[in-house]
C-alpha cells in the first residue's frame, strides 16, 4: 500500500472512530494529512463517520484540488497550522462537545484556555490559545491561526471549537481526545474548588517529558 492510500485509509479509520466517541457529528467536522507531494484533505458537507478512502480530496502544495470530492470549505485552518509548522504532518479541526462549550464561556484566558488541573494536558496540548471569534467560513481565520500557530500546537476557535496539529495522524487524533477529556473534566468541576498544578510542577513535566 502506498503512503497515500495508507493515509487515506488512516483518515477514514481515525473519521470513523471519532465519530462513534461523539466528537464530530453531522458533516461537521475535517481531517488532513500531509503528503510529499500535496496533503489530503476530507471533502466538503460528508460525515467523518461514513468516509470512502478514494474519495478523500487531495490538494496540491499549491492548494489545487487535483483529485477525489471538493474539499472541506474549511482548509484554510488546516493551512494556517502546516504553513508555521513545518513539523506538522496532520490537523484535526472537530466541534466536539465539551471543548465548543469551553468556547462559549467569558471570561475565558485567551493564552491558555484550559487550567492544568491534570498532567496530561500539559504533556500533550501545551497552553491552548484561544482564537476570537470570526463567522464559519471566514478566511480571515486562517491568518488567525496561523499567527499563533507556531508556538502553539493546538488553538480553541471562540464559540465554535478546536484545531489540533500532530507530528503524525494518531497524534493529531490523540491531542484532539484530550482537550476533549480536558474540557468536560474542567466543566464537571467548574464551580468546586481545584487544586490546579503548580508552576514548579508544570516545570518539571516539561523538563521530564518535553514541551507539547
Amino acid at each position: 500500500m502506498t503512503t497515500e492510500a495508507h493515509l487515506r485509509e488512516q483518515i477514514a479509520l481515525f473519521g470513523r472512530m471519532l465519530y462513534q466517541r461523539g466528537l464530530s457529528f453531522g458533516s461537521t467536522g475535517n481531517i488532513s494529512a500531509r503528503l510529499d507531494d500535496g496533503w489530503l484533505l476530507t471533502p466538503t458537507n460528508s460525515c467523518l463517520g461514513l468516509l470512502d478512502p478514494a474519495r478523500i480530496a487531495k490538494l496540491d502544495d499549491d492548494d489545487n484540488h487535483v483529485a477525489g470530492d471538493k474539499p472541506s470549505k474549511e482548509a484554510f485552518l488546516h493551512r494556517g497550522m502546516y504553513d508555521v509548522r513545518p513539523q506538522a504532518r496532520a490537523v484535526v479541526h472537530l466541534h466536539s462537545p465539551n471543548a465548543v462549550a469551553i468556547s462559549c464561556l467569558d471570561g475565558l484566558n485567551p493564552d491558555d484556555v484550559l487550567p492544568p488541573i491534570t498532567p496530561y494536558p500539559v504533556m500533550k496540548v501545551g497552553p491552548l490559545k484561544l482564537i476570537p471569534y470570526y463567522r464559519p467560513g471566514d478566511a480571515a481565520l486562517g491568518d488567525a491561526v496561523r499567527a499563533v500557530a507556531a508556538r502553539h500546537k493546538a488553538v480553541l476557535l471562540a464559540n465554535h471549537g478546536p484545531v489540533v496539529s500532530g507530528k503524525s495522524l494518531e497524534d493529531a487524533v490523540y491531542t484532539s481526545e484530550e482537550i476533549e477529556e480536558a474540557s468536560r473534566l474542567t466543566l464537571m468541576l467548574h464551580d468546586r474548588r481545584v487544586r490546579a498544578l503548580t508552576d514548579a510542577e508544570i516545570e518539571d513535566l516539561e523538563r521530564t517529558f518535553g514541551p507539547a
